[in-house]
């Protein structure tokens, strides 16, 4: 369907689809990884927010701290989080026009 001036809505709704279809595949396929406690904590997290690796320094084990061994892991998987939403930021201000890139 095309409107004055040319435009064609179809058409840009396929390309907005594909779009959103290749940004999908690329966070599906997107790791990061983050860290608490100085690297006792560590996350290994997929752009979708699949957590994929947990690794536990096993010194913080024989301390007996769970207290705080849990608040490093929720730190970890906090920050593998914060990793992925600004990588999505980053991802989509890219491919919109120049100027709307900022909105997120």
């Amino acid at each position: 369907m095309k409107f004055p001036g040319g435009l064609n809505i179809q058409g840009m709704m396929k390309q907005a689809q594909q779009m959103q279809e290749k940004m999908a595949r690329e966070m599906e396929e997107m790791r990061v990884e983050a860290s608490a406690g100085g690297g006792v904590v560590n996350v290994t997290m997929k752009g979708d927010h699949e957590i994929i690796s947990l690794k536990v320094d096993p010194e913080i084990v024989k301390e007996n701290d769970i207290e705080m061994l849990q608040d490093m892991i929720v730190a970890a998987i906090n920050e593998g989080n914060r990793k992925v939403n600004e990588a999505m930021k980053s991802k989509l201000g890219s491919m919109l026009p120049p100027g709307l890139g900022n909105l997120f």
